[in-house]
């Protein structure tokens, strides 16, 4: 028997003896009679660092190469031309036109620095005929076409090496090679009126084209871009009597293109294990199921996205990942770092669903630039610590954009959350010493220094709030917005409590004193405001006012004064309507529904997200894709974090890490009988299970990696520890239980 064959038979029956704990399942799959005729509509697969869109052009099926390191990184903005104290000048004297030449338009008009796109291998249609099915099975990452003639194709990334694989077998007599289409650097067509968002012309770069070798069985191409760097293509393939076709395909950076792993049956054989494997066990980590099939199979498909485009050594997960545009243009927004709520919101999910080596793609990535990111921060606001671009390059340099928000003064208070979580979530010691605890301690340094403390209270020099009022010069305000007061309140939480866990008792009560120092949150009739007197005016896409409910969960709706605030923030949301929002914003609001018990309004805008702001291969495209039922923006920039955020709108429904304690079901509606999770991960590394059967919650399972005191909040009353059917717990006054767990204990509440 053929020796690829046998392997693909054993595969399957690997498949089978782990049907009974691998998610998802097959009505999960992307299940399509043919190809995609768009790119952004295509087959998506990646492995953190290299990606691939299989879709149809023309009369070709085209695999679009990409890889998340292939960027032009020449600066366009001069960061050393002004500074903080220069802009808090110009927007006194309301001189917005001085600050749009000096931030704004290099952004626009200068087409680097950018993601660059890389290549694509073709495949004549004409040859292989017409097709009858094609699926992309994301439990294993396999996108495997079926032709009418019989040929069928299968393709992957391997998990475990930087390499694409794919095969054609049943060929018969047809003669089926490999074509590489390159990016029209020196296209003779001009594009000069594409802007950021629809991507400028690859021709602006200025680049030579690329040159490409071929041999009998390989393809390589050469693309210089500038200063002497490059990056390289390499396609080799095979055939043999049976009737079948194998080849590969690689992508490098600065040096020649090597396959990491050859064609031969056992190197093949032995790369395939480890990609089985690889998403057998992420598969593992967690899963959860839900009556609502379409909300289900989002989260599975956003879930496959996040474990295709989060990698533990692959640089943090930008707009479009390893999914750049093809379409001959750059990718939308450049396809950068955004980091005013892009790349936070893109690694929601990976905490509670049990990713944390996944979700370390994005510490990595900020630890590894951070020294680019305190000198941005010395020569900008001129004072030490940690802040980071609200726009940001592969190495961490700042972009420029809309100023408010690509040099905002609070973004190193969002990015250290995510230290803060992966610490908290895991309680980690060496991760708290190595990296939390530094992150943290300068980023709050560079926020204590650059405020500014007068009669017992601190402010900013100049805040805002993403994107309220646009870019113009009343986007800016005097006093603190509740976005970056919020920033602010956490960060100095945070400070004082890594401190505090660390022992070091003087500089947590410094913390703690800051903390202080800053104003309430800005509240009234409309619930938080925009900043003090500027209520929400009008439908706004960004959720930013409403930060302190969530991400930064400083407000708890168990508490009578938080609770107000909260229920009159949503209703003025409700009141200004959803008309000038995009998809992320429904995945964000779902959450903050959520966060309010309000089960069936969150179940809501998660089903909105799903059915208007998503592609037919579930791309959030950003705009509302059935025509404005619920947005004014009817584009399609394709752009991940509305995915990510989503996934994590559906944990929110089942477990949620509050102020000191956890809460399972917080938000799940009446009319959801059944319902179930397995390992989800909540704050101080508890892991869950909880099951929920026609209308009633069987048992919840709570496993203790760290061990110490469960503080944890149930939904109804009468509980017990199995074991023990004749004594039931007691919850404290506020509803909450708490018991002592050792490390690696395991503990069954049931429901009497």
């Amino acid at each position: 028997m053929n020796m690829v064959k046998l392997f693909f038979r054993l595969l399957v029956l690997i498949m089978i003896a782990n049907a009974a704990i691998a998610q998802p399942g097959p009505e999960n799959n992307l299940s399509f009679r043919q190809l995609a005729t768009l790119w952004d509509e295509a087959i998506p697969l990646g492995n953190g660092m290299i990606g691939a869109l299989i879709w149809q052009k023309g009369d070709n099926m085209r695999l679009s190469l990409d890889r998340a390191d292939i960027w032009d990184e020449r600066q366009a903005l001069d960061i050393g031309k002004h500074n903080f104290k220069w802009v808090q000048d110009q927007v006194r004297k309301k001189q917005i036109k001085a600050i749009h030449l000096w931030s704004d338009m290099p952004y626009e008009d200068v087409p680097y620095p950018t993601k660059l796109p890389a290549a694509a291998i073709e495949f004549d249609l004409k040859i292989l005929g017409r097709q009858v099915s094609n699926e992309l099975d994301i439990s294993r990452a396999v996108n495997t076409i079926r032709f009418e003639n019989g040929i069928e194709f299968k393709c992957a990334i391997y998990a475990a090496n930087n390499q694409g694989y794919f095969e054609f077998s049943n060929t018969g007599s047809a003669d089926i090679e490999p074509a590489l289409k390159v990016p029209a650097y020196q296209s003779d067509v001009q594009k000069g009126l594409a802007n950021s968002v629809e991507g400028l012309g690859l021709e602006k770069l200025g680049y030579s084209q690329g040159a490409i070798t071929r041999t009998k069985t390989s393809i390589r191409y050469h693309q210089p871009t500038y200063a002497n760097h490059y990056y390289e293509v390499l396609v080799t393939w095979n055939a043999d009597i049976s009737g079948k076709v194998i080849g590969s395909w690689t992508l490098m950076v600065d040096q020649s293109a090597v396959l990491p792993v050859g064609l031969s049956v056992s190197e093949t054989t032995a790369a395939w294990k480890k990609h089985e494997l690889w998403w057998s066990d992420f598969w593992k980590q967690s899963s959860i199921t839900v009556p609502d099939k379409t909300i289900e199979k989002q989260y599975y498909l956003d879930m496959y996205k996040f474990g295709a485009a989060g990698r533990k050594g692959s640089p943090a997960i930008t707009l479009q990942a390893v999914w750049t545009a093809d379409n001959g243009n750059l990718p939308p927004w450049k396809g950068d770092f955004h980091n005013d709520l892009n790349t936070q919101l893109s690694y929601w999910p990976a905490y509670t669903a049990n990713h944390l080596r996944e979700a370390e793609s994005f510490t990595d990535w900020l630890w590894k630039t951070r020294k680019v990111n305190m000198e941005y921060t010395r020569k900008y606001f001129g004072v030490e610590g940690l802040n980071v671009p609200g726009v940001a390059t592969l190495n961490g340099y700042p972009m420029g954009g809309w100023i408010q928000y690509s040099l905002s003064p609070t973004v190193s208070a969002w990015t250290a959350q995510h230290f803060y979580w992966q610490w908290k979530y895991s309680m980690d010691r060496n991760f708290l010493e190595q990296e939390a605890y530094p992150y943290i301690e300068a980023a709050a340094r560079y926020l204590k220094n650059i405020t500014i403390l007068k009669n017992g209270k601190r402010s900013l020099p100049l805040s805002s709030s993403p994107e309220y009022n646009s870019n113009a010069i009343n986007a800016w305000f005097d006093q603190w917005t509740n976005y970056d007061l919020t920033l602010a309140k956490f960060l100095f939480t945070a400070a004082a409590e890594v401190n505090a866990a660390l022992d070091k008792k003087k500089e947590s009560a410094e913390w703690l004193t800051v903390l202080k120092q800053l104003p309430d949150f800005n509240a009234n009739e409309t619930g938080l405001t925009i900043a003090p007197g500027q209520d929400l005016a009008y439908s706004h896409r960004h959720m930013s006012a409403y930060m302190a409910i969530y991400p930064m969960a400083l407000l708890d709706v168990n508490r009578a004064k938080d609770k107000e605030i909260i229920e009159r923030s949503l209703h003025h949301i409700e009141k200004m309507g959803t008309s000038e929002w995009v998809g992320y914003s429904f995945s964000w609001a779902a959450i903050l529904y959520a966060r309010a018990y309000h089960a069936d309004s969150a179940v809501s805008y998660l089903t909105k997200f799903a059915g208007n702001f998503c592609s037919v291969n579930s791309f959030h495209l950003n705009g509302d894709q059935k025509g404005g039922q619920y947005s004014s923006y009817t584009y399609r920039p394709f752009t991940l974090e509305g995915n990510f955020a989503f996934a994590q709108g559906v944990h929110e429904l089942l477990l949620q890490s509050r102020a000191g304690y956890i809460e399972v079901f917080p938000a799940v509606p009446d009319s959801w009988k059944d319902v179930s999770f397995h390992q989800l991960r909540a704050e101080c590394a508890w892991l869950f299970d909880g099951e929920k059967k026609n209308g009633a919650i069987e048992k919840i399972t709570v496993r203790s990696e760290n061990g110490g005191l469960l503080k944890i909040k149930l939904p109804a009353d009468n509980w017990y520890l199995a074991g023990n059917p004749g004594e039931l717990i007691t919850p404290n006054t506020e509803g909450i239980i708490i018991l002592p767990v050792k490390a690696g204990e395991s503990i069954v509440f049931q429901h009497k």
